[in-house]
């Protein structure tokens, strides 16, 4: 798999995680163009760390990840490290991610990246954490990557849909 700059990153084989497509990840980040560098970026279940590789390729400031795998958090860290500069930070989080939303207490983020497997039961819960825990900025976007035959998006009581796209069975929804 390649990302921005025709940089390629280690994925995990078979289907343990299902990376972002490169058309929506491109979507997205044309999106969200200029609003990246100096960014702090959340990538909730990150798989193979792609979306986090690529803010980090295009400057932000501070990277956090959260994956329940083992394998994939070994890529994520070995992907993350080989494009982080000096400058930048970035921090791998293992384990079940609604457990794991405690790590990020007193903390918040200018974009947030949340795909989750699309058959699971995190899209309520995720989104009701990052309001009660005040985890998106004032002026952050949230996009949670999903399927609409498994999950349709709603407003969430402190989350406001802003925008949804399409992309064949890929669907974004933005949330302000």
């Amino acid at each position: 798999m390649r990302i921005y700059g025709n940089r390629l990153i280690q994925t995990l084989p078979g289907e343990l995680t299902r990376p972002t497509s490169a058309k929506v990840r491109e979507a997205l980040f044309n999106i969200w163009q200029g609003q990246i560098e100096g960014c702090r970026w959340l990538d909730l279940c990150a798989g193979n760390g792609s979306m986090g590789a690529e803010a980090l390729c295009r400057g932000a400031k501070e990277v956090i990840g959260i994956e329940k795998l083992g394998k994939a958090c070994a890529i994520i860290n070995n992907n993350w490290d080989k494009f982080a500069t000096s400058e930048q930070q970035f921090k791998v989080i293992r384990g079940d991610i609604i457990k794991e939303f405690k790590k990020l207490r007193g903390q918040q983020f200018d974009r947030i990246y949340f795909d989750p497997p699309y058959r699971s039961e995190l899209y309520q819960p995720v989104l009701e954490i990052i309001t009660t825990q005040k985890i998106l900025a004032e002026q952050g976007e949230l996009a949670v990557e999903h399927n609409p035959k498994f999950w349709l998006a709603k407003e969430i009581e402190g989350l406001e849909i802003c925008r949804q796209k399409h992309y064949g069975n890929t669907s974004l929804t933005f949330y302000k």
